[in-house]
């Protein structure tokens, strides 16, 4: 590894852990899942109070660097999670990843439009999950932040970019209704988006940032806009 890999940046302890793999995460890919400490949202349904809350992490990137050279030509690709991977300088770390031969996954919310549209630029992802949390009008109720307008910037720059990539939004009837989400599809429509869009219900972990349970009302499916392709998880 060169000398400049092996500077402060790379050794900073940003990763909260490392699931060593998985065949769900990445579509026809086996790959790990680096997750990354801290997350510039608060969503009440999120389960991943720990990382989101967490100030560092107990490996560095050198840490999953040394554990991929030990995966090679047993994994595709590497899955960058969390929390929000994009909280993080990510440029050297996706360039020493793909230089071993992995692919990468971004999953993110979307709201560090600069810091996706750098990696992008580059050429150093291969595949991004974005999450549409809500529509406008629900946004900084459901995720705590008033970074919509950002997250649009985002979303029209990967529907213009190559990039092959997914839309997808975690359901609570309580939260966000039927309405919502065909307003989320009505959005994605008017932008230009045309795969498919991935719905995944609340999981009740007895544990998430909100304290919340599961839904009272149940989510009726049959009132789903057909507009677009969705795909439940």
């Amino acid at each position: 590894m060169s000398t400049n890999r092996e500077n402060n940046s790379l050794n900073a302890n940003v990763i909260y852990d490392c699931t060593s793999f998985t065949h769900l995460d990445y579509p026809n890919h086996l790959a790990c899942i680096v997750w990354f400490s801290g997350c510039n949202m608060r969503c009440d349904y999120c389960y991943n109070k720990d990382i989101v809350f967490a100030k560092d992490g107990e490996h560095s990137y050198n840490d999953i660097l040394t554990f991929l050279k030990s995966r090679k030509n047993l994994l595709d690709a590497v899955v960058l999670s969390g929390g929000e991977a994009t909280s993080h300088n990510l440029k050297e770390f996706c360039q020493a990843v793909k230089e071993m031969g992995f692919k990468i996954k971004l999953d993110t919310n979307g709201i560090n439009t600069l810091k996706i549209k750098e990696l992008l630029e580059l050429n150093l992802l291969d595949y991004v999950a974005l999450d549409f949390k809500a529509p406008k009008a629900k946004f900084q109720q459901i995720t705590y932040s008033n970074k919509y307008e950002d997250f649009s910037n985002t979303l029209d720059m990967l529907i213009e970019s190559s990039i092959d990539f997914e839309v997808r939004t975690t359901i609570h009837n309580d939260l966000l209704h039927v309405e919502d989400v065909n307003e989320i599809i009505k959005e994605l429509k008017k932008k230009g988006y045309s795969n498919k869009y991935y719905l995944q219900e609340f999981l009740d972990t007895k544990s998430n940032i909100g304290n919340i349970q599961t839904a009272t009302n149940k989510f009726d499916k049959s009132r789903l806009s057909n507009e677009l392709e969705v795909i439940w998880r």
